[in-house]
């Protein structure tokens, strides 16, 4: 058996430790009282993003909100505050959103913004994110009584709505580069003109972006760094030892950008800190989902199978290092207003497993095989793969042959999906701010797309789980709106589409010399407008 499935009991704890010590820097003893000009921040990533630009993806990072903007930001408690927009009220009746923008806004090219661009956006991201689909699903009409002012109007409450304007989940982009082309296919998405902080410059592939100050940004005088550059640096390993001769200033967010062994290690580095903050807008859960278009799956005996051999514990203790939590449905833990955690599991009882897999009509070959598949752990991800081989060795137990399909990112979100040529996987996904955004495209099956990804990849289809995620989009009374979400996950662990495994736990890495990095729930999603290099 590989190492990595047996550390010993002091290995793991002195990780556990580690994980419990990591502490909140937010500036170091040494930092100037005001901003600096000047110098390049470096940002670690593991893969090239699928797009620059989140206006028709959401398989972006924090790139999407350095060009450009959203309406609003928000705070560490997940208040909207000023960006594009500077003012916003709701309705009584929670129909009419009304956003005074920001005058005097420039595109990078020189173009002004006005409210034919709030329009312009908000109708494309209705239309062709993989989300905004769900997010948007009751907006009927942008009105714009002025060049300064927006008016939604919405055909029912979406009591989610006002935390969803974020660059990174709703940017807004030019009407005028967009207007007339396809949405997805634009250029731009991979060459943005926004009207934030930093001016893309270029995108070498397997290699990294680059942006550069914003001289007549509408918060003068930020930025204070003269670039960013954000380094693809695939292997794990490597990220370290960026990290620690200095080659990378900041990394992570939504997950560590080093091994989880190297923890401990880091922790008692100088000049390295960790941030746990910057992660309310995310909210990680990683999952095995199932195609339910292939035959195997498609018996539920099958699925409950699975969820009676693999051990969640196991991969959160020797996968995860014990960072995180382990989970009993589609939301995380760390999204408290909706996570339920006396919700119903399936002991692990591999016998129990073995004679599900015989009712269903597959036995045990002479070879002692019942079955073989292929499992796609999410491309580029080493977290996943890890993961993946540890499913593959559980399965095996019951006869189950698997083979893992190692594939980068781009590879891998076509084969799922776009070309459905997959069988079951292993990945993360967001449960975001709220579950009607973050949740339900996982599993309402009128989010089944093929071509948009981190969609309904199952093709699961439940009734009873549509009506509970389309009551909890419009209900405004808090309980009753939990009660509709506890609902839903008890449908989806009884029907099995997917297995939930644990919450993913997100840090960020950075060097001591790189302050305000992390100022509102976005974390390294935010737009770097306020961050400087210390001295």
């Amino acid at each position: 058996m590989p190492k990595l499935w047996t550390p010993s009991r002091r290995h793991f704890l002195g990780y556990s430790a580690a994980a419990l010590g990591i502490g909140i820097v937010t500036r170091p003893s040494f930092a100037q009282s005001t901003p600096q000009h000047g110098g390049t921040l470096v940002v670690s990533q593991s893969n090239d993003p699928v797009a620059l630009s989140g206006i028709a993806h959401t398989g972006v990072s924090g790139e999407a909100s350095k060009a450009l903007e959203g309406l609003l930001s928000y705070d560490f408690d997940l208040n909207p505050v000023p960006q594009l927009a500077t003012d916003w009220s709701v309705s009584a009746d929670g129909l009419t959103y009304t956003f005074k923008l920001r005058p005097g806004v420039k595109w990078h090219d020189g173009q002004p913004f006005t409210s034919a661009d709030v329009t312009f956006s908000l109708n494309a991201i209705k239309e062709v994110h993989p989300r905004g689909r769900v997010t948007f699903a009751p907006l009927t009409e942008v009105q714009t009584p002025d060049e300064h002012t927006a008016v939604l109007k919405l055909s029912r409450v979406a009591p989610y709505l006002l935390t969803a304007f974020a660059a990174v989940e709703t940017p807004i982009v030019p009407k005028h580069l967009y207007e007339g082309t396809n949405v997805a296919e634009n250029p731009h998405n991979n060459a943005p003109v926004g009207t934030g902080p930093w001016v893309f410059k270029e995108w070498v592939r397997g290699s990294h972006v680059r942006y550069e100050r914003n001289p007549d940004y509408w918060d003068a005088p930020k930025p204070y760094f003269d670039a960013l550059i954000y380094q693809v640096i695939p292997d794990a390993a490597a990220r370290s030892i960026a990290f620690e001769t200095g080659e990378v200033h900041i990394g992570g967010g939504a997950n560590v950008p080093i091994p989880v062994s190297d923890l401990a290690r880091f922790e008692a580095l100088e000049h390295i800190g960790f941030d746990r903050r910057g992660q309310g807008y995310i909210n990680g859960v990683q999952r095995i989902e199932f195609n339910l278009e292939v035959p195997f799956f498609q018996d539920q005996r099958v699925r409950q199978a699975f969820a009676h051999t693999i051990d969640k514990s196991v991969i959160h203790q020797t996968v995860n290092f014990g960072y995180g939590s382990v989970i009993p449905g589609p939301i995380a833990d760390t999204l408290t207003k909706f996570y339920e955690p006396g919700l119903k599991t399936y002991a692990i009882d591999t016998g129990k497993a073995e004679s599900l897999l015989d009712a269903a009509g597959f036995p045990r070959g002479a070879d002692g095989i019942r079955h073989r598949l292929t499992l796609d752990p999410l491309g580029g991800s080493d977290h996943h793969k890890r993961g993946s081989e540890y499913i593959k060795q559980a399965l095996a137990g019951i006869g189950v042959e698997v083979s893992l399909r190692t594939q980068d990112f781009p590879t891998y979100i076509k084969r799922v999906y776009t070309d459905r040529d997959f069988e079951f996987s292993y990945h993360g996904m967001s449960n975001l701010f709220d579950p009607t955004v973050g949740v339900q495209r996982l599993y309402w099956s009128k989010n089944f797309k093929p071509g948009i990804p981190f969609t309904n990849g199952s093709k699961y289809e439940s009734a009873a789980a549509d009506g509970y995620l389309e009551a909890a989009a419009i209900e405004q009374d808090p309980a009753k709106r939990r009660q509709f979400f506890t609902d839903f996950q008890n449908q989806v662990i009884e029907d099995l589409p997917d297995i939930n495994t644990v919450s993913t736990v997100a840090a960020t890495v950075y060097n001591k010399r790189v302050v305000d990095h992390t100022t509102g729930a976005l974390g390294l999603a935010g737009n770097f407008a306020d961050a400087y290099f210390v001295s």
